[in-house]
């Protein structure tokens, strides 16, 4: 699947906004792209998930078991696992750290490969990864569908992406004119709201 073909798939599902976002990371953006829209259709998610599941399969051979955190990768996660034929795990946070529960076990045999929606820093991979290696687990890999630091973002294991699509993305003391000049939203799980 292209680049184009993935972002088309955004587009068709009003999931590709513009304006002053600001993200999960505390950056600020004039694009922010709201996956949510896209995994409420089914169809849409499963072309994406089968897409990252054969370049998965290509890149990371012998995986055994997709873990990814909540609860932005839930869906893609399931998703993509459902592709590969393998379970699928997800983390939660509890007291601010990811923990793997509800009778979710991965034995130190499992190759694990964590699944996220969209990757801009890599911190919520980077935290879900070191939650399963306290545990024990063999962490070969991550992917996401679309990697917006363009390559850029640290995750702590090799990052297999569908697409990668470089986003700008600014500290909110640094934003450039056009940018703070437009009230900033924080989309996302908790409801676009205003923000002063």
């Amino acid at each position: 699947m292209t680049k184009d073909e993935v972002l088309e798939i955004f587009r068709k599902c009003g999931a590709l906004l513009e304006g002053h976002f600001i993200l999960s990371s505390g950056l600020r953006s004039p694009l922010f792209l709201q996956k949510a829209k896209v995994f409420q259709y089914a169809a849409e998610t499963e072309k994406l998930c089968k897409a990252l599941a054969d370049k998965i399969r290509a890149e990371v051979p012998g995986v055994t078991k997709v873990v990814s955190p909540a609860i932005g990768g839930i869906i893609p996660g399931y998703e993509t696992a459902r592709q590969l034929g393998l379970p699928a795990l997800y983390t939660e946070r509890v007291e601010g750290k990811f923990e793997l529960r509800r009778g979710f076990e991965i034995s130190p045999d499992d190759k694990v490969i964590v699944v996220e929606d969209i990757v801009s820093t890599g911190l919520s991979i980077r935290e879900c990864v070191a939650a399963l290696r306290a545990i024990g687990a063999n962490v070969v890999a991550a992917a996401c569908l679309i990697d917006r630091s363009g390559g850029e973002a640290d995750v702590g294991v090799p990052l297999v992406s569908l697409i990668e699509f470089k986003v700008p993305a600014y500290p909110a003391d640094q934003l450039p004119p056009e940018l703070s000049a437009i009230p900033a939203v924080k989309p996302g799980s908790r409801g676009i709201q205003g923000v002063k």
